[in-house]
């Protein structure tokens, strides 16, 4: 075990505290007008802030076959609310951090110093950092891995391979027991993966295509966050912020438009809609573009979870305002404007019609989506995963990070070959949460939701699926392209923190033959000055 690493009576110290936390009684939150403490009179209006989108980060060198990019984690201070100044954390200072867009084929190295305080200057917990590219078929010591901390002064590099089809990705932060934290206070971004084929589509892209990046915050009476997992059950704030803007409104031409759709929430689910109820078409899931577009007038989003869609402005008049609406899911809490999200204002003609269709003319996006093409007769292996809270914990299977960390991180729940499908049955046993279960490494298809077919908008590549109360998810992936243990967990952030994640291992012919997720590539101490990348 490296020093960095957090030592195993620490994590198992933290991992009881957290038990005993979560065996308390939990009370349900009754929905009210507000949440936050900050007088009414400093939350704007919605719909009359401005849209505003994350600037795109360039590298800071290029070679022949890498783009090189150094980003530190650093305090900041963002007017959310305004005139009011609230603190965060973020890549760069701000909140979301800057876009990174990469090319299938060209490497990415990224270059992460954590220059966050020692510990949080109000919850006093160390600002320890995990770096997830939350999409990415990454090597198991550049993917995040929660006990691969880095901490305050030190710093990691990372290797993004970029072989993947392309699609929406994000990173975040995943550092151990304070994932929640890091993440509400502002260490998100997104992350474009581009590739021929999808430049190569007539659909929405430049000025017509957006990033809508979705979170939700409770401010205090001098701006701070508030920060309140009720009894680590999950946070549910009363502003709803898009792209770290309290209900924005967005001028829109009349004609196509493509959004990123990020839910980066700590536990509030979406269902977004239309107030028009006119349908939305969506071309994109998690891993990337389907192979066919789909048409929903309501898409519901849990955390996580990214879809691409495409908004037709065309039959709007000038002037005309459509709101995009959040109509709530089972067992959230709702206050008086979480049903708000954005508006939309229409102000003319398009200055351009180019790229203004859902598909190519034969209807399709991506016929050749590797996850697409798995069918359950592949399956070489039927797992069981059960998602619960059991005997005051939350628990997969059975197991928490917890035991994981007791067994000096060598406990799996599942051991799958390397380049093997493997048909996963996941069962929600409890009737008051849904969770969110994100499976690192793969992409997967959903193939079956309470014994029916899935939702057509989940008809694309997937790496969350949203499995609801008593409810049963089947799903189709092949592991690889490498060997190593990675993660599982409910990405409701407050459950994953306390303790509800686990690990598998893909394995080759012998076991052990992956990188270590801890010691592979571990941080070091911030050089002063830095070299150069």
């Amino acid at each position: 075990m490296t020093a960095h690493a957090l030592n195993r009576r620490d994590l198992l110290k933290l991992s009881a505290l957290g038990a005993a936390a979560v065996a308390l009684p939990l009370e349900r939150v009754v929905s009210a007008k507000s949440a936050s403490r900050i007088a009414s009179s400093k939350l704007p209006r919605p719909y009359t802030l401005p849209f505003k989108v994350p600037p795109v980060i360039k590298p800071v060198r290029s070679d022949a076959t890498t783009d090189y990019y150094h980003i530190a984690q650093r305090t900041g201070v963002a007017e959310i609310l305004p005139g009011v100044k609230t603190p965060v954390f973020g890549y760069e200072g701000i909140s979301p951090g800057p876009t990174i867009r990469a090319t299938r084929g060209r490497e990415v190295v990224l270059r992460m110093t954590n220059e966050l305080p020692a510990r949080h200057p109000r919850w006093g917990y160390e600002a320890w950092t995990s770096c997830h590219l939350h999409g990415s078929a990454s090597l198991p010591q550049y993917d995040g891995y929660a006990s691969d901390i880095t901490r305050p002064g030190q710093v990691k590099t990372y290797r993004y391979p970029n072989t993947q089809d392309a699609r929406t990705l994000w990173y975040h932060d995943h550092g151990v027991h304070h994932t929640a934290e890091n993440a509400y206070m502002g260490l998100a971004a997104q992350y474009h993966l581009v590739d021929p084929l999808e430049q190569s589509l007539p659909i929405p892209k430049g000025d017509y295509e957006a990033p809508l990046i979705l979170t939700d915050k409770i401010f205090n009476s001098n701006g701070e966050f508030i920060y309140d997992d009720n009894g680590h059950s999950g946070l549910y704030g009363d502003v709803i912020l898009v792209n770290g803007v309290p209900w924005p409104l967005m001028k829109v031409e009349q004609r196509k438009y493509r959004f990123r759709v990020l839910n980066a929430s700590l536990a509030r689910g979406f269902r977004l809609q239309l107030s028009t109820r006119d349908p939305m078409t969506v071309i994109g899931t998690d891993g990337g573009l389907m192979v066919r577009p789909q048409t929903t007038a309501q898409l519901r989003l849990g955390m996580a979870e990214r879809y691409e869609i495409v908004i037709d402005f065309a039959k709007y008049k000038p002037g005309q305002r459509v709101e995009l609406r959040n109509l709530g899911v089972k067992n959230s809490v709702d206050y008086d404007n979480t049903g708000k999200i954005m508006a939309f204002e229409v102000t003319g003609p398009a200055k351009s019609l180019a790229d203004n269709a859902v598909s190519d003319p034969d209807g399709l996006l991506n016929p050749q989506a590797p996850a697409m093409d798995l069918a359950p007769a592949m399956a070489v292996q039927k797992r069981k995963l059960e998602v619960e809270r059991k005997n005051g914990q939350w628990v997969i299977s059975g197991t928490t990070w917890a035991d994981v960390v007791k067994s000096d991180y060598r406990k799996v729940v599942a051991k799958p070959k390397l380049d093997t499908v493997e048909q996963w049955e996941i069962v929600n046993k409890s009737g008051g949460w849904f969770h969110p279960v994100h499976i690192h490494l793969v992409d997967f298809k959903i193939i079956e939701r309470n014994g029916k077919a899935p939702f057509n908008y989940e008809l694309g590549p997937k790496d969350v699926v949203y499995v609801g109360e008593n409810e049963t998810v089947k799903v189709l992936a092949r592991f690889g392209p490498h060997k190593g243990r990675y993660m599982i967990h409910c990405h409701n952030l407050p459950h994953e923190d306390h303790d509800m994640m686990t690990q598998f291992e893909v394995v080759g012919d012998s076991e052990g033959e992956g990188d270590d997720p801890i010691t592979s590539a571990p941080p070091y101490g911030i050089p002063d000055p830095l070299p150069d990348l």
